[in-house]
């Protein structure tokens, strides 16, 4: 925004010497015009473009530490390739993800904007419970920290000093709630947030080219909404995300003797 500062002046002549003179008598400035409240239409596009910034591998929480389990199943040689790094996500996808953080997520959003903290923290206490192995467990707190961290830069209230720690999708289904994203728009951010790290983690450790990660992040993309929508299908007591393999692998990066990732 540009102040104008406005000067109010009187001229003259010097009698003696025939010199003109200008003298400052005051120094005013305008007073701003009162802004109009915000549009609906601005508020939406408010929210989608903090969406993006949620969404933004930029965000600085250090997603891009973990392979929620990809390493050690590239270790392996189960993930080796275009096609076996597809089949991984997508297996993925349709598997735990969701039956199991989709569906919780959307238990958490639910929570928070309908004012249920209770609520909230059995869902996010259940989802933390389903991770197989400490490293796993320790990836969603650090995430969920930081996300917190994040969410407090951008201006979220925090939370109660008594509140425990909590998941990423905790946090992000706070977010989401606070900056007005529907439920399924937020639960396919989070989808595609997840299957964009697994692609990043898949480029460096099988490795692919830049090529093969579009093309599988295009598959995952296309695979995304049916995993919403299983997801809000899905009843309590259908909840579930068991990946027996995930797990075993999972455990065996704890003492994988070369590691990239954290996880």
């Amino acid at each position: 925004m540009t102040t104008t500062m406005v000067m109010n002046t009187t001229t003259g002549t010097n009698a003696s010497t025939g010199t003109a003179i200008i003298t400052v008598t005051a120094m005013t400035e305008p007073a701003p015009s009162p802004l109009a409240p915000p549009s609906p239409s601005s508020l939406r596009r408010l929210s989608f473009l903090r969406l993006l910034q949620l969404a933004s591998p930029a965000l600085p929480i250090g997603a891009f530490a973990y392979s929620q389990g990809l390493e050690p199943a590239v270790s392996a040689g189960l993930v080796r390739d275009e096609a076996t790094a597809g089949g991984w996500l997508l297996g993925l996808l349709a598997g735990p993800l969701a039956h199991q953080d989709l569906a919780i997520f959307a238990r958490l959003y639910r929570a928070r904007a309908g004012g249920d903290p209770a609520a909230a923290a059995h869902w996010d206490a259940f989802l933390l419970a389903g991770r197989p192995t400490s490293e796993l467990q320790a990836e969603d707190r650090h995430l969920g920290a930081a996300l917190a961290r994040v969410l407090l830069t951008m201006g979220l209230p925090a939370e109660a000093p008594s509140a425990p720690a909590s998941t990423f999708a905790a946090q992000l289904a706070r977010a989401t709630v606070h900056y007005g994203v529907d439920v399924q728009t937020a639960l396919e951010t989070f989808a595609f947030m997840w299957a964009e790290a697994q692609t990043s983690a898949a480029v460096r450790l099988v490795p692919l080219g830049q090529s093969a990660g579009v093309r599988i992040l295009a598959r995952a993309a296309t695979a995304i909404p049916a995993a919403v929508d299983v997801a809000l299908g899905l009843r309590d007591d259908e909840l579930g995300g068991a990946a027996p393999g995930l797990a075993l692998l999972s455990a065996a990066h704890e003492t994988q003797y070369s590691r990239l990732f954290r996880s």
